[in-house]
């Protein structure tokens, strides 16, 4: 199985054209990051977990030619405000894109893409085909997939487990029952927003205390915003088989 982290960044924190931090202004590429997203490739299968603003960049950035549906984690603007861009794929496929969501997600998305939806269709639009996702497996070609249930502060959202990876974005809590659905994980991808306390992200060192839980074989850090600091400079505060993700980074799952 192939991992492509497509972006490990957040919208939150201020805007670049108004900060001078040093992360902001560093030239290692590591410390560039687009809003977070995943692509998981296996045995012909390719989806997407997640379709933000850069949605469009990082399909160009990785050549993608194709992929066979898209998961969503929750209906926030920095996942979903991509989708507009699939209708290249939907050209492609000819054939809507599969887009996995739970209901609230996809109330969300008719009124958000409500031209997509509507009765009398413009020419070209996006076509987009809902697919429920109600907690129970599911299956997409080769993927057996979990969804894992977590909380955005008080919002329900996704992450989910795909054989031995498990990707966990936007959450600040995990029931101890949902934590045991990531037994056996041997490479986690998991929220960290910053090292101080958020009331709706992980910190670091609470990022940290969940990879202690699931024990997994590697842990990588997604969705950082510029206040976590200098690549370089985190990378040697981490604990042993915890990393700083990095846009573009592939990891391989046998």
């Amino acid at each position: 199985m192939k991992i492509t982290l497509l972006g490990t960044g957040t919208s939150q924190g201020v805007p670049v054209i108004a900060c001078n931090c040093e992360v902001c202004r560093s030239t290692d590429s590591r410390d560039k990051r687009l809003r977070s997203s995943v692509m998981i490739e296996d045995k012909g299968t390719c989806v997407v977990i997640d379709a933000g603003p850069d949605f469009r960049q990082q399909m160009l950035r990785e050549k993608v030619h194709n992929i066979d549906a898209i998961l969503l984690t929750h209906e926030h603007a920095d996942h979903i405000f991509g989708l507009d861009d699939i209708r290249s794929f939907n050209w492609v496929r000819k054939a809507p894109m599969d887009i996995y969501c739970e209901a609230r997600v996809d109330k969300n998305l008719r009124i958000i893409f409500d031209y997509v939806f509507s009765e009398e269709k413009y020419p070209g639009i996006p076509q987009m085909n809902l697919v429920p996702i109600n907690g129970d497996a599911l299956s997409i070609g080769a993927l057996d997939i979990v969804p894992v249930r977590v909380f955005h502060h008080r919002l329900p959202v996704y992450g989910f487990r795909v054989g031995k990876f498990a990707y966990l974005t936007d959450f600040s809590t995990i029931a101890d029952e949902e934590l045991e659905k990531l037994e056996g994980v041997e490479v986690l991808v998991i929220d960290a927003l910053r090292k101080e306390p958020h009331i709706s992200h992980l910190s670091l060192g609470e990022a940290i205390d969940i990879v202690g839980k699931i024990h997994p074989r590697k842990a990588y850090i997604t969705h950082i915003s510029h206040q976590m600091g200098l690549h370089s400079e985190v990378k040697k505060e981490l604990p042993e088989g915890v990393e700083l993700g990095f846009d573009g980074e592939v990891l391989e799952i046998d």
